[in-house]
């Protein structure tokens, strides 16, 4: 008997110690979170649970994003979607030029889920709850002392469940300003939550921001400062003038992206991350104007042959949607993303490793994608840590811009030179020799070799610079390339050039014509279509200088052809003349030796001519490099104007 007592008193203490341990974590800290965790704003559930590192489903709104000293605004602890319940919560504002200084006070609440703490001796400065009920919101008032200027963030801890918590939730900023000076700061308003489409990403119609001039643009306002921002064309934040910005903020676990285009027509704006800064492996947000709102996309790019974006197998629950606009073709979003995103085999860290930002934007849209970048694409210089605030400069172009710069130099000068001297000076300079050769010939010969050495030079750095084939489209590349073979066969196939007497000598010289003039023209129309590349970033008046020069090629050609006619003519007079007198053999073989060394008809205009076509060419040629390696030209000039 005494024996199956102490049993049962040994099980029924087994079983009250089970149930005071499975109790324990739901019943801690009811009445709200300790003033010992006023610095962490970290909970002990459960002796050391960790906090979430997952995207909070919670939000915190402010009533405006500008308030005066002393003044009274709304605070909300809500959730994404609306609706959704938490228990606890801890909410502070805090000095964002100093995270540890605790700012304000919150007024004492009618709302009796809510109760005051006096952190650092300060009454009131915090807010916590005072049951574990379940809350869908709460709304607070807070005010900022009389004597503090400056920017402010509101961070909360926010408790789903007991194991299921989020430490540090940020607000937006909000500035505090002195009373009288309040009307004169843009101030943001919220806007009703708008249910997601069923089979859509959560695209919530949130706050817009300002549509004002660039130079005004509130987005540049913390750039540098407490975020990194990036954007093209290059250069482009130190003016405020960029097409396309991004900017990555970082507050503990929190990943927090904005995008804005300003390019009419733009059809998205997307953001990569990327381990080498070209495209091909890359986690990308996308932000999509769909039916009059933005939905965000997250997908992964593929490299060569096949260039591609696309969403499918791309978990879209990693990032979220926390303000989006598109007004008036200004499309504009701020996402967070989860620390670790995994695509297929491979992981993205945004904590542990460094990434190149590219940003891009386009016009088109596919069936499961965004189209091509045609408004501009740039990747940032280098890896970098997203949590490090910097400036943030493009890659360099040096090598496409020198790319450009060859092929202007080549086709437009010299090539234009060379073919000029070869059709129209073989009877000028006539017995004035040079190494043994005709000054023509050699001239001629010297023009070819640069432009030959130039595209073999500029072809190749093209590709160092691109890594693949182009994948715009644009025939650019094909017509380049053909033009590219062209001129590489040329030069082999002149050391082969048959003896000045025999019979295969005209069918290569029209061979060798035909493929110079072939080379040439193929040359200009590529250059035409270089206008077009979206990497090139030039001007579309570009198109005029071009058009330019070839007028001016061709009336010199049409004047040197009607030259040569005459000069012909002329010298078939004279012929005939010499043929008709009374002279003897040796008068006769002296006459020819004295035509042999005399210079055709119009030589002197001839040379003329020449040096006012070369003058005319040397300034097309500098004016198109100045273009191609200052691109984008419009943007340079801004900043010489600014400086």
């Amino acid at each position: 008997m005494f024996k199956n007592n102490t049993r049962t008193l040994v099980l029924g203490a087994v079983l009250i110690a089970i149930q005071t341990i499975s109790w324990t974590p739901i019943m801690s800290l009811p009445q709200g979170a300790p003033e010992t965790v006023c610095d962490t704003m970290l909970p002990f559930h459960g002796g050391g649970i960790p906090p979430s590192t997952s995207l909070p489903p919670f939000r915190i709104e402010t009533s405006s994003s500008v308030v005066g000293q002393g003044q009274t605004m709304r605070v909300d602890i809500v959730g994404v979607p609306p609706g959704l319940s938490f228990g606890g919560f801890m909410l502070q504002a805090r000095n964002r030029n100093s995270p540890h200084q605790i700012i304000g006070q919150f007024n004492p609440s009618s709302d009796s889920r809510v109760k005051q703490m006096n952190c650092e001796s300060s009454v009131g400065n915090s807010v916590t709850h005072s049951n574990t009920s379940p809350k869908q919101s709460v709304s607070l008032e807070w005010q900022p002392p009389v004597d503090f200027l400056g920017e402010v963030l509101f961070n909360a801890t926010v408790a789903q469940a007991y194991d299921s918590f989020w430490v540090g939730i940020p607000s937006n900023t909000v500035q505090v300003v002195r009373r009288d000076t309040v009307g004169s700061y843009p101030q943001t308003t919220r806007l009703p939550y708008v249910t997601p489409p069923p089979r859509g990403p959560y695209t919530p119609q949130t706050e817009s921001p300002m549509t004002t001039q660039p130079q005004d643009d509130p987005f540049y306002t913390d750039c540098g400062r407490s975020k990194t921002c990036f954007g093209f064309p290059d250069g482009c934040i130190e003016t405020k003038s960029c097409k396309s910005i991004s900017a990555v903020m970082v507050r503990g676990d929190v990943y927090e992206f904005e995008m804005k285009s300003l390019s009419s027509g733009a059809a998205y704006i997307a953001l990569g991350l990327s381990e080498d800064a070209k495209m091909g492996d890359d986690l990308v947000t996308e932000c999509v104007p769909q039916n009059g709102r933005v939905s965000l996309y997250s997908s992964y790019t593929s490299g060569a042959p096949n260039y591609a974006a696309t969403r499918a197998n791309v978990p879209q629950n990693k990032a979220r949607l926390i303000e989006s606009s598109v007004i008036d073709g200004v499309i504009y979003c701020k996402i967070q993303r989860e620390v670790i995103t995994q695509v297929s085999s491979k992981t993205f860290d945004l904590l542990n490793n460094r990434y190149h930002l590219l940003i891009a934007s386009g016009t088109g849209l596919k069936e499961n994608s965004v189209g091509y970048h045609d408004i501009g694409r740039l990747p940032s210089a280098a890896p970098i840590n997203l949590a490090v605030v910097q400036d943030l400069s493009g890659s360099s172009t040096l090598l496409l811009r020198l790319h450009g710069a060859f092929m202007v130099i080549a086709w437009i000068g010299t090539t234009s030179l060379g073919i000029i001297l070869a059709r129209y000076f073989k009877q000028t300079w006539v017995g004035k020799q040079i190494c043994g050769k005709d000054q023509w010939f050699v001239w001629h010969r010297a023009c070819m070799v640069t432009t030959w050495s130039l595209t073999i030079v500029a072809f190749i750095i093209i590709f160092v610079e691109i890594g693949d084939w182009s994948s715009e489209r644009n025939p650019h590349a094909i017509l380049g390339t053909i033009t590219t073979i062209i001129c590489f066969i040329q030069p082999i196939g002149a050391l082969f050039r048959p003896a000045p007497n025999a019979k295969s000598r005209p069918i290569f010289n029209w061979l060798h014509w035909l493929g110079g003039n072939l080379a040439h023209i193929l040359s200009i129309v590529t250059i035409f279509f270089a206008v077009k590349l979206t990497k090139a970033e030039l001007p579309e008046w570009m198109d005029w200088i071009l058009v330019g020069f070839v007028v001016v090629h061709v009336i010199v050609h049409l004047i040197y052809s009607i030259a040569g006619f005459s000069s012909d003519r002329q010298q078939a007079q004279q012929v005939t003349a010499f043929q008709m007198s009374d002279m003897g053999h040796h008068g006769m073989r002296n006459g020819h030796r004295m035509e042999r060394n005399t210079d055709a008809p119009y030589s002197r205009f001839r040379k003329g001519l020449l040096a006012a076509y070369t003058i005319i060419l040397i300034l097309f040629v500098v004016v198109l490099v100045l273009i191609v390696v200052l691109a984008p030209i419009e943007d340079t000039f801004n900043k010489l104007k600014s400086n």
